[in-house]
């Protein structure tokens, strides 16, 4: 599943000075994990955050960028067991782990293997997909199947596993740099990587809450138009969604989307178009929109019922080919009408 950018920043200034106290404004821009980012956040103080991000994002790149050839995950992917994982490795491990128990397994970083093989992702495709070769990739696929040790190194059940955090890891690296800005003292900021983000206090420069906003999957291209507007309150807010691949059923005209299911290995159609999540950190919100895309949206509905904390936006397509929203009622609760 392709993750793409659904949400879209509301009007910024780059740096000015609030009118009632000494506190800065500061808007920082660039690239990075294969996709932009946006920061910005108010201050008394000077510290110097470009050196702190850039060591914070080559960080987590020399541990989980499965472009580089010489990270960690990449030395893992190929079978070297002696690496030993650091803590930016073992945090997005665990909560990846807690995701895929929560959703049944449909939340899964070893599946890529089989996105490759239907031609969904950048690997691979096979020619024919049948039982025999279903069976075989399987047995690469779950990650209960993997562990760290107490030494600090992976065991794998088979060493052609194939791991990759892309679903959560952009989320975990804004969650690093929101926790840096509060070491710092900053209480009001905005931070935006790919389209996930996370928000602390208001903006201060109109002294109102951060405000973004979910796509309008019905938009022609080059003509961004907003679905909802929603108020971001110390919360953290990810979305995943490929609309604008989905197929269209002749007969019924609904728009739907093919989905992996990683217990069968099937690539099944589901009717959720996009998936947006409000929680209390990125890496869950990122991880969970993820998951939800891959659960339909009646297995979302009954895991939503267990899990606390977590709220959710969802648009679907209806039989007859009607865009349809479900919206748990926390996340209504943040709507700006």
């Amino acid at each position: 599943m392709r993750k793409i950018s659904l949400l879209v920043l509301l009007a910024f200034t780059i740096i000015s000075c609030n009118r009632s106290s000494d506190v800065s404004s500061h808007k920082f821009t660039g690239e990075a994990l294969g996709t932009t980012y946006m920061v910005h956040y108010f201050s008394e103080d000077d510290f110097n955050f470009e050196k702190s991000l850039d060591s914070i994002l080559d960080a987590i790149n020399s541990s989980m960028s499965t472009y580089i050839t010489k990270s960690d995950i990449s030395r893992i992917n190929r079978g070297d067991t002696t690496v030993k994982v650091d803590e930016n490795f073992k945090a997005v491990f665990n909560a990846s782990n807690k995701i895929y128990k929560e959703s049944d397994g449909f939340f899964d970083p070893t599946v890529g293997v089989l996105v490759n093989a239907y031609g969904f992702g950048p690997g691979k495709q096979l020619k024919e997909i049948d039982s025999v070769s279903l069976d075989s990739l399987l047995k690469l696929v779950g990650l209960d199947k993997i562990k760290i040790k107490d030494d600090g190194t992976i065991q794998k059940q088979n060493p052609s596993i194939y791991l990759d955090f892309n679903a959560i890891a952009k989320g975990y690296t804004i969650d690093v740099i929101a926790e840096y800005l509060e070491s710092q003292n900053v209480e009001n900021y905005l931070i935006e990587l790919g389209g996930e983000l996370r928000a602390k206090g208001k903006n201060l420069e109109n002294e109102n809450e951060w405000v973004v906003g979910i796509d309008d999957p019905n938009q022609e291209e080059g003509n961004r138009r907003l679905q909802a507007k929603v108020k971001l309150l110390d919360a953290a807010m990810a979305t995943s969604g490929n609309y604008r691949k989905y197929r269209l059923d002749s007969l019924t005209g609904q728009k739907y989307v093919h989905t992996i299911n990683p217990k069968t290995g099937k690539a099944e159609k589901s009717n959720i178009l996009s998936a947006s999540v409000l929680a209390e950190n990125c890496m869950l919100a990122d991880g969970y929109a993820t998951a939800f895309m891959a659960l339909g949206l009646d297995r979302t509905k009954e895991v939503l019922e267990d899990l606390d904390g977590v709220e959710v936006y969802i648009m679907y397509s209806s039989e007859n080919g009607e865009m349809k929203v479900f919206q748990s009622p926390d996340f209504k609760k943040n709507i700006l009408e």
